[in-house]
């Protein structure tokens, strides 16, 4: 017995290993494509050039928002390292991650989901990256004018740019990477023995808190937080706004790239309610509308 539960924790932890990877080893491109594009600003263009292109996005929240909605996490990730460096806007950042659709997407395709679920769910999270992202732009416009680009990666982490910006790319996705795979590792391991069943049954229809739980669970920093609310709302466990609520939290593991480039913890948590806040704003509004119609 002893044996049969030996070898049980076994093959879990086998499992979590190989999802780990897996969920690490693809965001390798986005993250080296990334940093590689900050080397460049950094070390190919004057400071002027540098400023002129951080305030030149007045298009970022609507360019955020269609690229956000291409599966996986990489352009959270790839979002959240340009935002780092003040490449992009408050805005722009908050867009792609509304509109992130991480898993949805191929999981729905793999289902057989009709296209006019798809279409609604994705024109939702468009929407919402949107609207909040040209309206947290338009609020903080003055803010932004005197913003200086404050953070330099290769001031604050001694990669060594003498020896090429390829090099210090490298560097710099390996260290994220190692950093990623850590946390990665670590919830899946939670959610492996908390078991998805536990979860389902945090999520009861028709619940008034069910919004504010599932965006809670959208937040955090995994790929397995958008499968779990998909697969909910696909066997009808969960309602579309408690769905939307989830979904639109959920940027994969682009929160932990946040925490671990983006020295400003205070404005690390200000981002993370921003988007809990939306999150369950839109979710209780989706949940309310239905209930009146």
């Amino acid at each position: 017995m002893i044996k049969s539960n030996g070898n049980k924790v076994s093959d879990i932890m086998q499992e979590v290993i190989v999802d780990t990877l897996i969920d690490s080893i693809k965001l390798i491109p986005f993250l080296f494509f990334a940093f590689l594009i900050i080397e460049l600003i950094e070390h190919k263009f004057n400071k002027k050039t540098k400023e002129m292109i951080s305030r030149s996005g007045h298009f970022g929240p609507l360019i955020g928002s269609i690229l956000g909605l291409f599966p996986q996490c990489g352009f959270s990730v790839l979002a959240t390292n340009l935002y780092t460096t003040r490449i992009i806007t408050f805005g722009t950042l908050i867009a792609i991650y509304l509109s992130t659709s991480d898993e949805m997407l191929p999981i729905m395709l793999s289902n057989n989901t009709d296209i006019t679920t798809i279409l609604q769910l994705l024109s939702i999270k468009f929407v919402s990256g949107l609207f909040f992202g040209f309206l947290i732009d338009f609020v903080m416009k003055k803010k932004n004018k005197q913003k200086k680009l404050d953070y330099h990666i290769c001031d604050d982490e001694n990669c060594h740019c003498e020896e090429g910006i390829f090099f210090s790319s490298f560097k710099h996705t390996i260290n994220t990477i190692l950093f990623i795979a850590i946390a990665t590792f670590i919830l899946n391991t939670t959610i492996h023995y908390f078991g998805e069943e536990n979860i389902e049954n945090i999520f009861l229809k028709n619940n008034i808190f069910a919004p504010f739980i599932s965006s809670l669970i959208g937040l955090i920093p995994n790929c397995a937080s958008s499968v779990i609310i998909t697969e909910l709302y696909l066997n009808n466990v969960i309602s579309l706004g408690t769905t939307v609520a989830g979904l639109l939290t959920g940027s994969g593991v682009a929160l932990l790239v946040l925490f671990k480039t983006n020295k400003n913890i205070k404005q690390n948590f200000t981002i993370l309610l921003t988007i809990y806040g939306i999150g369950v704003l839109i979710g209780v509004f989706i949940e309310t509308c239905q209930l009146c119609f």
